[in-house]
């Protein structure tokens, strides 16, 4: 299993950045060939005190890692990944990683 994982930090309006990731990017995003599974987590808290350094986690989850290729670079996997640079582009980390 391939995972890619977007770590977003804290946006400046949150209820703009909700409306737009939930509304707009994650159906784009949902809709890209191979992906078998997308988790959204927003953090609330961290146990070390404070806020956390990032204000949402989302996982794309794939077969394989040629699976996760192929998928961005369809052109699905191209629509979410300009609509991402266009809202949140100063914002997210990106990662990919295999289930081990």
């Amino acid at each position: 299993m391939a995972k890619l994982i977007a770590m977003y930090k804290h946006p400046e309006n949150k209820q703009e950045f909700d409306d737009h990731y939930f509304k707009v990017h994650a159906p784009i995003t949902e809709q890209i060939p191979g992906l078998k599974e997308m988790k959204v987590t927003k953090f609330t808290n961290s146990p070390m005190g404070g806020d956390p350094k990032y204000y949402l986690m989302c996982e794309m989850i794939y077969d394989d890692l040629d699976s996760l290729k192929a998928g961005l670079n369809s052109p699905e996997g191209k629509a979410s990944g300009k609509d991402l640079m266009g809202f949140a582009g100063n914002l997210v980390t990106l990662m990919i990683g295999e289930d081990s």
